[in-house]
Formats: C-alpha cells, sequence, structure tokens
C-alpha cells in the first residue's frame, strides 16, 4: 500500500523570538537545522506551540515566509492558517500558496460552538477556495468541538483536497475510529497523532505518524519509535516508548507549555531564545529544574539502548 503523503514525524516547530518580541531569524534557523538532522519528515510551522494564537495575521505571514524559504525544499514545510474567521483562513492559505507551502493544517473555528452543518460549510469554503492539501486539525480540548471521524468522513468525501487530520485527543479510541472510518476509505488519508505518546499505538492501529511538540527537543525518541516501527522492529519501538511515556509530562508543568518546549531545546545545547509571547510568560526558576530533570532522564536512557 502506498504512503500517505504526509507521514512519519513531523514537529510543529516553535517560533523563535528575541527579546522584543519579534522573529529572531537566527534562532529560527540554528532550530530547524536540528530538525532537519534528526531525520524528521517535514516541518510544521504555526502550530499551538509555534504560538500562531499570540501573533497578527502579518506575523503568521512573515514566519510562513522566512520557513518556506530558509528549508528550501529540503522538507515538506505545513503552514497552520486555521482561525476563527473563515475569510482569515482563505487569506492565509492564498499566502502559503504563493510562499510555497506543501500543504496548510487548519484548526477547527475555536470560541464559538458550531453546528455540524455550519462546522462542514466553513470547511467547504477554505477547501474549495485552494488547491492545496489540506490537514484538518483537531484539538477540542482547546477549541471546545470535536472533528468526529463522522464528520471528517463527509469532509473527506467531497473534497479531495482533504487529505488528512492532526488528531489531538488524548484517546486512543478516537484515533482508531478516525483511521477505522476514514482510513479504511482513503487509504492515503493522513492520520497524525497530535500528542506524542500516542505514536505508537497510532502506527500500530494503521495510522501514519505524529505531530510531537517533544521532536522540538528529543527527535530522538520519535523519530526512533518511527524508523524501528518501519523496520518491524518493535523491541526497540517498545523501549524508545517507554522512555517517551514520561516526557509528557514537561506539559503539565506550566500552561500555555510553550515555554515550557523552549526551555527544553535549550537544555539539548540549541542555543535559542526562549522569549514568548503574551499572554505566556518565561517559566520562574524552579520549573526550569524540573524540565532539566525530565529532559536530562530521557537522554540518558536514550545512550543506554543508542
Amino acid at each position: 500500500m502506498e504512503k500517505a503523503k504526509f507521514h512519519g514525524v513531523i514537529p510543529p516547530v516553535s517560533t523563535i523570538f528575541d527579546a522584543n518580541g519579534k522573529l529572531d531569524k537566527k534562532g529560527m534557523g540554528t532550530l530547524i537545522e536540528f530538525l532537519i538532522d534528526s531525520n524528521v519528515q517535514g516541518l510544521f510551522f504555526l502550530g499551538t506551540g509555534g504560538e500562531f494564537s499570540q501573533m497578527s495575521i502579518e506575523e503568521r505571514k512573515d514566519v510562513t515566509n522566512f520557513a518556506i524559504k530558509y528549508v528550501n525544499g529540503r522538507l515538506p514545510v505545513l503552514i497552520g492558517t486555521g482561525s476563527s474567521n473563515t475569510r482569515e483562513v482563505i487569506e492565509l492559505n492564498d499566502h502559503a500558496k504563493e510562499a510555497g507551502a506543501d500543504a496548510v493544517v487548519v484548526i477547527n473555528p475555536y470560541y464559538w460552538t458550531l453546528s455540524e452543518q455550519n462546522l462542514i460549510k466553513h470547511y467547504a469554503e477554505i477547501a474549495e477556495a485552494t488547491d492545496l492539501p489540506i490537514i484538518l486539525y483537531n484539538f477540542p480540548a482547546l477549541t471546545g468541538q470535536d472533528l468526529t471521524p463522522e464528520i471528517v468522513v463527509k469532509l473527506a468525501d467531497t473534497y479531495r483536497n482533504i487529505i488528512g487530520i492532526k488528531d489531538t485527543v488524548d484517546s486512543a479510541g478516537h484515533i482508531r475510529e478516525m483511521i477505522l472510518k476514514v482510513k479504511s476509505r482513503y487509504p492515503e488519508f493522513s492520520v497524525l497523532a497530535g500528542f506524542d505518546e500516542h505514536l505508537f499505538n497510532t502506527l500500530g492501529l494503521g495510522g501514519d505518524g505524529v505531530i510531537p511538540a517533544s521532536a522540538n527537543f528529543l527527535p530522538e525518541l520519535t523519530v526512533g519509535i518511527y524508523e524501528a516501527f518501519e523496520k518491524k522492529d518493535y523491541e526497540k519501538a517498545v523501549q524508545l516508548h517507554q522512555i517517551l511515556a514520561p516526557v509528557p509530562l514537561l506539559y503539565k508543568i506550566e500552561s500555555p507549555f510553550i515555554s515550557i518546549v523552549k526551555e527544553a531545546i535549550r537544555f539539548r545545547n540549541i542555543d535559542i531564545s526562549t522569549t514568548v509571547l503574551a499572554p505566556s510568560r518565561d517559566i520562574e526558576e524552579d520549573l526550569k529544574v524540573e524540565v532539566k530533570q525530565i529532559v536530562e532522564e530521557a537522554v540518558r536512557k536514550l545512550k543506554e539502548i543508542v
């Protein structure tokens, strides 16, 4: 069976800012090079951890322009264009296409809970306005509304440029149903876990990969699981899965967890600014100690099996 177009480990790349909250191109380049060298299968900019929700439209366009130009075709680039405003999504999609994006990732509208009819119309207008591949982004804990497998099937039935989903739901059952109801119908439809620790079961159920925040600072884990699974080295995949298991505890240290991810990147000796955009905040020194302990423990365990 042919692989889905988007598969494997696709990090939701942190957006790096200088002390004044402006795009730090040097820091972004440093992080991008680290990720490319880590053998990831693509790069996703302007996701949740990329702080899109704290940016203006022009700031989002600036990140898009920089990222696509910097990556320069070395990996597929996915751009987050979601918004609570349908017109804004269409504008951002047009810009992403002009800039050279390989796909867009569109979270469902937040603030309003939409009827199923209006939710489908939202995505219908977006899909009809672009020929770029669209990956749906389901994160009901933040949007307040679930993209159910039934809704996704209806969209995939009608719009062939809707080609995948990032399913950020803390339930293996939800991902299983997405695979059984959507991917069984459209084998090349990408089902990508949104939570790091669901990679192993997503692959086991027939899904395609993951878009994990931890790939920004511990790509060896998710990339290692994916590569081991592909080689049918299930013993190694399980070992790495067990090392990965405590890493998402990082995300509970602070909310939003954006600053946690940036501190974790720094603890891997990647020289970036950890500035975040308000209402996110820098973390206190005692919390940095917790971050360092979790990252260092994962690195130590990695050295024992690699």
